[in-house]
């Protein structure tokens, strides 16, 4: 069997292992194949493979039992297993990002230009009339936040800013299908806030209101899904 070669090793592994499982390989009640076994079909360490096995066991598909193996409780998870890999991905794109953005931040406070302050206004004016239009908001967005990357009159971070823009744009997109912005007002404030910041040359603060506006995506994307009503 083929080694797993990508980079997030126990979610391919966690897909590859829902797949065995829905063509029948094993049947409920079953008990998989051993730790060792697992591991050198799929080419990935233990670690990668406990890993997998814990998204599986948390959509309800297997079960770990302490000194017994691992046992199949269904052949189709209660949630999506892709869902999960989504939430890491997206996860991945904004903790890159605030590598990036809040010291850009900071440091377009320090730098911005009468002409940055322009292209962030008008870019701030035009994601706050975007908010009918999903594709338009998250092309909105990119731009102020582009803005603010470009005023930091750092030519690195903004190479690397636009090389990630494609993710950016793909993990906004999925976010917003998934959960639309609950409270716009405040989504409004927490960018326009930040503007204001570097505008005024507060780079404290202008850092720290990135970070708050990321946090929050962050928190965001791991928080529980509420339970239905009985």
């Amino acid at each position: 069997m083929a080694a797993i070669r990508r980079t997030r090793l126990a979610d391919q592994a966690a897909e590859i292992l829902l797949e065995r499982i829905r063509a029948g390989e094993w049947t409920v009640g079953a008990k998989l194949p051993a730790e060792s076994a697992l591991t050198t079909e799929l080419g990935i360490g233990r670690s990668s493979l406990r890993e997998a096995i814990r998204l599986l066991a948390a959509r309800g598909v297997v079960e770990s039992r302490h000194g017994s193996g691992v046992y199949l409780l269904a052949t189709r998870p209660m949630a999506a297993l892709d869902d999960v890999v989504r939430t890491r991905d997206i996860i991945s794109v904004v903790e890159a990002r605030l590598a990036i953005e809040t010291e850009a931040a900071r440091l377009a406070a320090r730098r911005r230009t009468p002409a940055d302050v322009e292209v962030l206004q008008d870019a701030l004016a035009l994601r706050t009339a975007s908010y009918l239009d999903g594709p338009s908001l998250v092309d909105a967005d990119i731009a102020v936040h582009r803005g603010i990357v470009a005023a930091s009159h750092n030519g690195a971070l903004l190479d690397i800013f636009d090389g990630l823009t494609p993710r950016v744009r793909d993990t906004m997109v999925d976010m917003l299908t998934r959960s639309p912005v609950s409270d716009v007002e405040a989504d409004v404030d927490a960018h326009r806030l930040l503007v204001e910041a570097i505008v005024s040359g507060d780079e404290e603060e202008a850092y720290r209101r990135s970070r708050a506006h990321l946090d929050d995506l962050i928190l965001t994307l791991t928080a529980p899904s509420p339970t239905p009503p009985q």
